[in-house]
């Protein structure tokens, strides 16, 4: 007993020194911490992590180097689709599909009901693509502009769009956390999903709801009059309903089940056709700027330069020029770097036991059923800050406690539910977080701003365990 109460304090040190340092950067650096001191922060408790390993425990390096090696190439892909999302960006506003959605979207949906519109839209695009990723890159980027034409804030506006895209991903059957979670809980998949309905649906209402509500009682104005907006986007770009058929390509590749990448590869070289085709003075003016000479060379240099480059057009308004700027690739590449690091972080604490030395901290809770569910849930949020990665956080949280749920008698699908009520939602809460970090710099609004008016996020772990306390206890029983 004292043997496990000394690791146990022993695993709190690294994350001590993390939530130390990432505290100070936020103080000093506030937002621009992504760009080098948090990635500082991680690498130094990744280190005394690593040192109290191989000091206390005995471990070898070859056991860290290995779970560094294996952490960092399970976010390979996402590194890619990051770097994909940022040629979406530039492709899809610089080819008038983000200014056409931003003009026909202040000209149609009402100020009163923005709020819980962008909400249900995100979730019906998250449903139908299995992302919330692609969902807040592509429609998200698109309401955020519309929400600041409306004078909604940034933060509000992020926390409808993040709150529907978490919604969509969550009971997806093409999202690859829902997959995850009931695969890897031996839970058929449509059976892990309906099972779902009883804490997302109610947690999803109570969204909607304090949205609406936020909605009709919004006072706020716009900096100028919505007309200036439109005219000016109007102005700048070939406004048309033809561009949509870029966005109708992307819902039929994804209708098809291509996987992501190909997906946004695909939606990326769809809108840098429309570019040329509608756009062809927007695209000149862009590779002037880099080359001259004949025609093709100035068009190519400037497809080229709003794939990979940030790209800030003068629109003669300061806040459409806000709308209409793109990161690109480079773009995302703080991110990248960050994910590294967190991913570093998550494999000393791996490689050293740590993370299940740090779960004993709630094994006197889990003798009841409202006791059990909470710790998982408590155990899936602080894995997100922990390991910075919603995947990892999956994967342990339901390895930690599969034992105990088949030895208490429960069905896995009560676990996998949990799991997902925690794990999968919460994870852009946290600013150091592979999507925390991801959603932030796709709407460029801090994650600790946008973070109290994600509420279906913040709900989804609460409902979980008040659905557990509340439910008869025979219910979630193996026969």
């Amino acid at each position: 007993m004292k043997t496990n109460l000394k690791r146990t304090l022993v695993a709190l040190i690294p994350l001590g020194v993390l939530v130390v340092l990432l505290a100070l950067d936020i103080s000093i650096f506030g937002a621009d911490s992504i760009l080098g001191a948090s990635q500082v922060a991680l690498l130094t408790a990744a280190g005394v992590a690593v040192w109290l390993g191989m000091w206390l425990y005995k471990i070898p390096w070859s056991r860290f180097e290995q779970e560094i090696a294996g952490n960092v190439g399970n976010v390979a892909s996402a590194i890619l689709i990051l770097l994909l999302i940022g040629a979406i960006s530039g492709t899809w506003t610089m080819s008038g599909v983000v200014p056409s959605f931003i003009y026909y979207g202040i000209r149609i949906i009402s100020p009163k009901v923005f709020l819980l519109t962008a909400c249900v839209l995100c979730a019906v695009v998250s449903v139908t693509t299995g992302s919330s990723w692609t969902t807040i890159a592509t429609v998200g980027v698109a309401l955020l502009g519309i929400g600041r034409a409306e004078g909604f804030s940034d933060a509000m506006t992020a926390g409808a769009i993040i709150s529907g895209a978490y919604f969509g991903d969550k009971i997806s059957p093409l999202s690859d956390t829902t997959v995850l979670a009931s695969s890897i809980n031996r839970v058929e998949l449509f059976r892990h999903i309906h099972y779902m309905y009883y804490t997302t649906v109610p947690s999803f209402v109570i969204t909607l709801i304090v949205f609406t509500v936020l909605g009709l009682t919004h006072g706020g104005a716009p900096d100028m009059p919505m007309e200036v907006y439109t005219a000016t986007l109007a102005d700048t770009f070939r406004i048309t309903p033809w561009l949509m058929l870029v966005p109708a390509f992307t819902i039929f590749l994804i209708w098809k089940k291509l996987p992501a990448i190909m997906v946004l590869a695909l939606s990326t070289v769809a809108a840098a056709a429309a570019a040329l085709v509608f756009q062809p003075e927007i695209v000149r003016s862009i590779g002037l700027n880099v080359t001259d000479g004949p025609a093709t060379r100035v068009f190519f240099a400037g497809t080229v330069e709003m794939i990979y480059n940030s790209v800030n057009l003068e629109t003669g308004v300061p806040a459409v020029n806000q709308l209409v700027a793109t990161r690109g690739m480079l773009g995302m590449l703080n991110t990248i770097f960050l994910i590294i690091c967190a991913m570093c972080f998550g494999a000393a604490m791996q490689g050293s036991g740590m993370i299940t030395d740090l779960s004993r901290i709630l094994q006197p809770f889990t003798r009841t059923r409202t006791g059990l569910v909470g710790s998982t849930v408590i155990t899936g949020t602080a894995l997100n800050g922990i390991v910075s990665d919603q995947y990892l956080a999956i994967i342990l949280t339901s390895n930690i406690y599969r034992p105990t749920y088949e030895k208490e008698g429960y069905e896995n699908r009560l676990l996998s539910r949990s799991v997902e009520d925690s794990a999968t939602v919460t994870s852009p809460l946290f600013p150091w977080s592979s999507c925390g970090m991801t959603q932030a710099t796709i709407l460029s609004v801090p994650t600790l701003v946008y973070a109290p008016f994600c509420l279906f996020n913040i709900l989804s772990p609460v409902m979980s365990v008040l659905v557990a306390a509340i439910t008869r206890r025979k219910v979630d029983r193996n026969p």
